[in-house]
C-alpha cells in the first residue's frame, strides 16, 4: 500500500464517486486505499502495507477460520448497515465454534459510480464494529467493477480465531436428552432490512439485532466447561433452518416448545400483516446453544447475565430420532414438523 501524499488533489469524499481508475492499481486505487480504509482501520499491521498480515497465536489453542459474504440490500437498514454486518456475521461465525476471534480480513466489490461518501459510511460503521468487538481488520483487498455489474459494494470478510484447549463445539455433538437454549428473541433482522426495501412504515421501528457474539460465547463456556455442546448463529434461514441443520448434522430429532420462543409482538404482527414466519427470518445478533442436561441452568443464568442474552430462553431439547426432524408443539397442544425453508423468503438480508 502506497504511502506518498503528492496526488495531484485530495480525495473528494462529500461528493466524489467510484470510479475505474479506483480499482485499476494505480495512484487513484493506492489514494482510496490511504484515505479511506487505512486511515479507518488503521493499526499495526496494515501500516507494513503488506498483500497479508502475520501474527502470533496463543501456545496450545486451535485455529478457526471462516469466511462470509455480505450482499445486503439496501445497504443501510434500522440498527444497522452492510458495514457492521460484515464484521458481526464473521466473528459470530468464528464464536460458533467456541473461538475467540483475532483478525478479520476485508474485501470490497464496488460498482462505478458508487458515492465515496456512502463509502466512508460502511467503512467508518465496519471500523467502529471492529473495535468495539475487539478485532482487527488486518489486511484486505478492493476491486471496482463497471457500473451496472455490482449493486453499490459487496464485502466477504474472513475471521481467524482461536479455541483454547478443551472446548470442543460442532454441530455433531448435540445427544438425546440435551437441552436446547435460545440467546433472545427472533426475526429483528430480517423484518428490518425488508421494512426499508419494501418501504414499509410500522407503528414502531423494527431494528436490526446485529452484534458479535464472542464475549456471550466466552461467559457461556465459562459457566459450565464441557457442558455447551453446538452453537450456532440463526441468520439466513433462521431458527428453523439452523435446528434442521443441528439434527442432520448429529442425527438426532429436536422437539421445541412454541411458547417458548421468544418474538417481539411488533414483529410478530408484521410478520403476520406479510404472510411470513418468524421462525424463517433471519438474526443477526442471537445464537442457539445446545447443552448437556446438567449444564442447561448455569448456561441459560450466564446468558441472561449478558447485555446480548437478557431474554435468553429454554426453548426445547434433543430426541433419539432416526428421521432427524425438529418438531414444535404448538400453543394450542398439537405438534407439527418444522422443516427446512423452502425456496427464498426474504432474499439479500445478509
Amino acid at each position: 500500500m502506497s504511502t506518498r501524499k503528492d496526488y495531484v488533489r485530495p480525495l473528494d469524499i462529500r461528493h466524489g464517486r467510484i470510479d475505474m481508475g479506483h480499482g485499476a492499481g494505480g495512484r487513484a486505487a493506492a489514494q482510496l486505499i490511504e484515505a479511506l480504509f487505512l486511515s479507518a482501520f488503521d493499526n499495526e499491521h496494515l501500516r507494513q502495507g503488506n498483500d497479508g498480515a502475520a501474527f502470533d497465536i496463543p501456545a496450545g489453542h486451535r485455529l478457526v477460520m471462516a469466511t462470509d459474504g455480505h450482499v445486503v440490500s439496501p445497504l443501510f437498514f434500522p440498527g444497522g448497515d452492510v458495514g457492521c454486518l460484515s464484521v458481526h456475521g464473521t466473528i459470530n461465525d468464528v464464536a460458533m465454534c467456541g473461538a475467540r476471534p483475532l483478525h478479520l480480513a476485508a474485501s470490497f466489490i464496488l460498482e462505478e459510480g458508487f458515492p465515496l461518501a456512502d463509502l466512508k459510511r460502511i467503512v467508518d460503521s465496519m471500523a467502529a464494529a471492529a473495535r468495539d468487538a475487539g478485532v482487527s481488520i488486518v489486511t484486505g483487498d478492493t476491486k471496482v467493477v463497471e457500473k451496472g455489474k455490482g449493486d453499490g459494494v459487496f464485502i466477504c470478510t474472513t475471521g481467524i480465531g482461536v479455541v483454547p484447549h478443551g472446548v470442543d463445539v460442532g454441530g455433531a455433538n448435540a445427544r438425546p436428552g440435551d437441552v436446547v437454549l435460545l440467546s433472545g428473541t427472533i426475526g429483528e433482522h430480517g423484518v428490518a432490512v425488508l421494512s426499508q426495501r419494501e418501504s414499509l412504515q410500522f407503528e414502531t421501528t423494527i431494528a436490526s439485532d446485529t452484534a458479535a457474539l464472542h464475549t456471550l460465547v466466552a461467559a457461556m463456556l465459562a459457566a459450565a466447561p464441557g457442558g455447551v455442546r453446538v452453537l450456532r448463529d440463526p441468520t439466513r434461514g433462521g431458527l428453523a433452518t439452523t435446528l434442521n441443520e443441528v439434527a442432520r448434522q448429529s442425527g438426532v430429532g429436536l422437539l421445541l416448545d412454541e411458547a417458548a420462543i421468544p418474538v417481539l409482538p411488533q414483529v410478530d404482527a408484521a410478520c403476520e400483516l406479510l404472510g411470513l414466519d418468524p421462525l424463517y427470518i433471519a438474526n443477526e445478533g442471537k445464537l442457539i446453544a445446545v447443552c448437556a442436561p446438567e449444564a442447561a441452568a448455569a448456561v441459560l443464568a450466564a446468558m441472561r447475565a449478558h447485555p446480548l442474552g437478557g431474554a435468553a430462553a429454554r426453548i426445547g431439547s434433543v430426541t433419539d430420532d432416526p428421521h432427524r426432524f425438529v418438531q414444535m408443539e404448538t400453543r394450542f397442544g398439537g405438534r407439527r414438523v418444522v422443516d427446512w425453508l423452502s425456496g427464498e423468503q426474504l432474499p439479500r438480508i445478509c
